[in-house]
């Protein structure tokens, strides 16, 4: 059969992909079109042989009917249950050839896989969260652990990662807020942008999620409405897409599960079309986030039936429907065969997928189903787990260290307390494999994955340990025991916080949203206690969202926030405590200190801060950007001479930075925009660049940022972004609190120093109107001295 296709055009390599697909298009029918736009979700055996016993259950129809005539993407494979590596890939590889011989054009399907924390498999390295990601501060990392990531799906035959989440955190009860970087659109842009470098460099196609605007949900509820105006979205949402897609090269975008202003994302046409494709420019392909489609008649009610769902998603720019057959099948053919739908909308989404195929080589006559031998896949190895523990030291936050409780003194007797210190799970997000998929009892965990307390204990004699009570429900007859150990040591450690899971599994994750900011179960209750022994207590969060601190909490001597810090978690928490790591994380979300208040991120207008007519108060315990050190550093303002910024130039600003401490350690240098006077309201700062600068003690650094006018822009009354003529401040700070605070020019002295150096600045010229093409990045150029 294969055998009549003229396959000398589409699958010549000398022609671009766009033309590879634009010459196989005729030749197809529309049964063979269609089955290009669909994903089917499988399994592979765990015998290696093809297909799994369960596909097509999962399928709801049978395998054979699939792959008819031809299928478009196969659905997480190592994801949907344990299997071997090697078998995995043996299967995934069966499965390709059996998809190959049956369809008429012999074209495999794109594989595609959860990597937000490692590639989500069994026996697969798991990486500290992406919340971890923004603690860190460190996009060169960030892209390394994402190069390491996408080569291991790779060589398991993976196309496609989906990953990052670049949604910007608005509201902290929302159970996805431990897959967001963090809470500004620049540092969620800057290492969203090198995790996407990372993917694509290793060959795989980064998949942006989730455009757009599904973390302003209303009431931090999952899949609800989003609550916000059209500034907002420009300025606060979009902003991260734009520069993955620039900055990174992402070749793929999923559709938010929002409605906007009442329009549900997948049926936007206006987002999905006229912004990204026409304005920005994107040629890639848009998949849909899981039954996302379906959605829009089961959920949204702008449908009627799923043939009227399919249409309106492909009016709208989605091209591929996951996780598995559906409206894009049987529906959408007849749809198209009554003129309900045009066939030009299949063959706009076509062109991309197909394109897409020839950019991974799925049309070339050489394919082979997996790019090396499959006794060769390896998913967790020694330098995989080194490169998470490194980043899970990185992204440790020391929050607060009176009397100097920490480093803990050698000799000390310590006891551990709290509900996660002996839970290794505490470790992970939501879409690590272990707690993603759930609980396989007979295959284990699939990896080695330290707790607290056995990391601790491997470092501190005779640690003692309590429980105190469980992560969730009510029972408090274990926090007397937990008490008792804590009054008859020297310092306790008390650990408590979150267990990642899916839809109610968990108190952090997907489905998994809060009511209040109040610590889960009776953990507070257990804080309470300890902290009324008198003995000095360490309070550690390992937890998936900020959780409030308020006055009661202010008893502890430390407190130190892990955010799922992954597989080398507890290693790198028991090193920060006993000062064998100097911390060097900064919080990407600020910590409440009310529980019940409306959780309010740091960019916010002056209206929106402390006010005398409100007698709520949202001002954090801590802000955005905050963490200590086990060293000191001194900044000083360096005389750049600058005074005027045109409204179309740069401007370069910079600080000395010098390590006046005992021991090595890493500054992170902020620098935010304050804005006083503007035609729409601005946030009182808001970050526009940062550096993470590691120094030996007594070593100095020049920290220099070249920041272009396009980085005060913003979207004025009209609705179109400018840059404004007129006053305007570039502060350097340790956190967005410092940097709102009334500045101090010159020296910030001492690692909680609430000061801040401004440098003022008029903006020059007339108003400057900006498109897609602005500059998105300001540049940190760090210049060391030697140790003094």
């Amino acid at each position: 059969m294969r055998g009549q296709v003229p396959i000398d055009k589409w699958r010549d390599t000398r022609l671009t992909a766009a033309e590879r697909a634009e010459v196989l298009i005729p030749l197809m029918t529309l049964e063979e079109k269609v089955a290009q736009l669909v994903g089917v979700w499988v399994g592979a055996d765990a015998s290696g042989g093809g297909v799994a016993p369960h596909q097509a259950d999962m399928a709801g129809v049978e395998w054979s009917d699939v792959i008819a005539h031809g299928l478009g993407q196969l659905t997480r494979p190592f994801g949907t249950a344990p299997v071997d590596p090697v078998a995995g890939a043996r299967s995934l590889a069966a499965s390709q050839a059996q998809i190959v011989a049956a369809g008429r054009f012999g074209i495999p399907a794109q594989v595609h896989e959860e990597c937000l924390t490692g590639f989500a498999a069994w026996r697969a390295t798991v990486y500290p969260a992406p919340l971890s990601w923004g603690a860190s501060f460190d996009p060169e990392l960030i892209e390394e652990v994402a190069g390491r990531i996408g080569r291991s799906m790779r060589a398991a035959g993976v196309h496609q990662g989906l990953a990052p989440v670049l949604d910007v955190t608005r509201d902290y009860r929302w159970g996805r807020t431990e897959e967001t970087i963090g809470e500004d659109p620049y540092l969620v842009g800057t290492v969203g942008a090198a995790y996407v470098r990372g993917l694509e460099g290793a060959g795989l196609v980064a998949t942006l999620k989730h455009f757009a605007g599904y973390s302003a949900s209303r009431g931090g509820r999952n899949l609800a409405p989003a609550h916000m105006g059209g500034r907002e979205l420009a300025d606060v949402i979009l902003p991260p897409f734009e520069m993955a897609l620039r900055l990174g090269g992402a070749r793929s975008v999923m559709n938010s599960y929002a409605e906007i202003d009442g329009v549900p994302v997948a049926a936007d046409e206006e987002l999905l079309t006229g912004l990204l494709r026409e304005e920005w420019g994107f040629a890639g392909t848009v998949v849909a986030d899981y039954f996302s489609i379906r959605f829009l008649h089961k959920l949204h009610g702008v449908a009627a039936e799923a043939a009227d769902a399919a249409g309106l998603a492909l009016r709208a720019g989605i091209d591929v429907e996951l996780p598995t057959v559906d409206t894009f099948g049987p529906p959408l053919i007849e749809a198209v065969k009554s003129g309900q739908v045009d066939e030009a909308l299949i063959d706009r989404a076509l062109a991309r997928v197909l394109a897409q195929k020839a950019e991974l080589g799925l049309l070339d006559e050489d394919w082979r189903p997996l790019p090396g031998d499959a006794a060769d896949v390896r998913l967790d190895d020694e330098e995989s787990q080194e490169l998470a523990l490194r980043l899970a030291r990185e992204s440790i936050v020391l929050v607060r260290n009176t009397g100097g409780v920490l480093p803990l003194a050698p000799g000390r007797r310590v006891a551990l307390v709290g509900p996660v210190a002996d839970d290794p799970m505490a470790m992970l997000g939501c879409y690590a494999f272990p707690a993603h998929v759930g609980p396989h009892p007979e295959h284990g965990l699939g990896l080695d994955l330290p707790s607290l307390r056995e990391a601790l204990g491997a470092l501190v004699p005779d640690l003692a340990y309590e429980p105190g009570c469980e992560i969730t429900g009510d029972d408090t007859s274990g926090i007397a025991v937990a008490v008792a150990a804590a009054a008859d040591s020297d310092v306790c450690v008390l650990a408590v916080g979150d267990r990642a899971g899916l839809f109610g599994r968990g108190t952090s994750g997907e489905g998994c949203d809060a009511a209040d900011l109040r610590l889960p179960g009776v953990q507070s209750e257990l804080v309470r206690a300890v902290l009324a022994t008198g003995t000095p207590v360490v309070l550690v969060l390992l937890a998936g969202r900020p959780y409030a601190l308020g006055p009661e909490f202010d008893a502890a001597a430390a407190v130190v926030y892990g955010f799922f810090p992954g597989q080398r978690g507890g290693q790198a928490l028991a090193e920060v405590l006993t000062g064998a790591v100097n911390p060097t994380g900064r919080l990407p979300v600020s910590v409440p200190r009310d529980a019940g208040g409306l959780p309010a991120t740091y960019l916010s207008p002056w209206l929106g801060r402390r006010t005398q007519v409100s007698s709520v108060d949202p001002t954090p315990a801590y802000s955005f950007g905050h963490g200590l050190s086990y060293t000191t550093f001194e900044w000083e303002l360096l005389d750049t001479g600058a005074a005027e910024w045109p409204v179309d130039g740069e401007v370069t600003v910079g600080v000395n930075v010098r390590n006046t401490g005992s021991r090595a350690g890493a500054e992170v240098v902020q620098l935010y925009l304050h804005d006083p006077v503007a035609q729409t309201t601005r946030p009182v700062v808001r970050l526009v660049g940062y550096a993470r600068v590691p120094l030996e003690a007594g070593q100095a650094a020049r920290v220099e940022f070249t920041v272009p006018a396009d980085a005060a822009s913003f979207t004025g009354v009209r609705g179109r972004r400018i840059v404004e003529p007129g006053d305007v401040e570039l502060r350097f700070a340790r956190s967005s609190g410092d940097a709102a605070t009334d500045p101090a020019a010159g020296t910030v002295a001492g690692t909680a120093a609430g000061t801040v150096a401004a440098v003022p600045l008029r903006l020059t010229g007339a108003e400057r109107e900006l498109g897609h093409d602005r500059n998105l990045l300001v540049t940190a150029r760090v210049t060391r001295e030697g140790a003094g």
